[in-house]
């Protein structure tokens, strides 16, 4: 993780306090927004900068950074967002766990959007989880939901060291030169993953926004264009 934009909320803020204790020392940066939208929309943008990034929450926090997940999708764009579940609705019980989130990580979009999510079942577990989290990320270019809770975010468990050697990092695919001639950032590849470039990239320049789009990502309002990129 290269950058944490987000807003405190329990049981959730530990992360943003430790990242803005720790980041720094790996050349990355954390930013604590006026809230939860412009802590997920910070995030975005330094995904579509090339950085990997992340944001993190709770129940409540989730129902506002929605439609910036809805953003992500449609601009193909690595992020991973940490939900430390506690007890809903509303308020709620902010200081207890509660495991009642997954419907609302799975379904709630709109549009015909799916996401990946991903749960750790222990506090070792969560490393883990959380690397393979930003390795779909940027694998499929698309934003991934891992569901914790407030029974594993505040509980210290002792377990085994983790050899970070075996871990497999991932990038996100970046285009070639000869990709970068007339360069289509929503191409339609074999994989259905399009090499995506970076600000500052010669020759990468695109229209990143949330309106449909064709494979340059011009603006495309025609349902053969619209099924094809869903598909996407």
């Amino acid at each position: 993780c290269q950058f944490f934009g987000g807003y405190p909320i329990t049981p959730s803020s530990e992360v943003m306090q430790y990242l803005g204790r720790e980041i720094w020392k790996y050349g990355g940066a954390v930013l604590q927004c006026e809230d939860e939208i412009a802590g997920i929309g910070a995030a975005l943008g330094a995904s579509l900068g090339g950085k990997k990034a992340m944001t993190a929450t709770s129940g409540p926090g989730m129902d506002l950074k929605t439609e910036i997940m809805g953003l992500a999708t449609i601009a193909e764009l690595p992020l991973v967002i940490l939900n430390v579940q506690r007890g809903g609705p509303s308020t709620g019980l902010p200081t207890k766990a509660e495991q009642s989130d997954l419907f609302q990580a799975c379904f709630s979009a709109h549009g015909d959007v799916l996401r990946p999510v991903l749960a750790p079942t222990s506090v070792a577990d969560t490393f883990g989880v959380m690397v393979e989290a930003f390795n779909i990320a940027e694998r499929y270019q698309t934003p991934v939901i891992v569901l914790s809770d407030q029974e594993i975010a505040h509980r210290k468990e002792t377990f085994d060291p983790i050899d970070t050697a075996k871990l497999v990092i991932e990038e996100r695919l970046a285009p070639t030169a000869a990709q970068l001639e007339g360069y289509q950032r929503f191409a339609m590849t074999e994989s259905r993953v399009s090499p995506v470039s970076h600000p500052g990239m010669p020759g990468g320049a695109y229209l990143g926004s949330g309106i449909e789009h064709n494979e340059t990502g011009a603006p495309a309002a025609g349902g053969a264009v619209h099924a094809r990129m869903n598909a996407k």
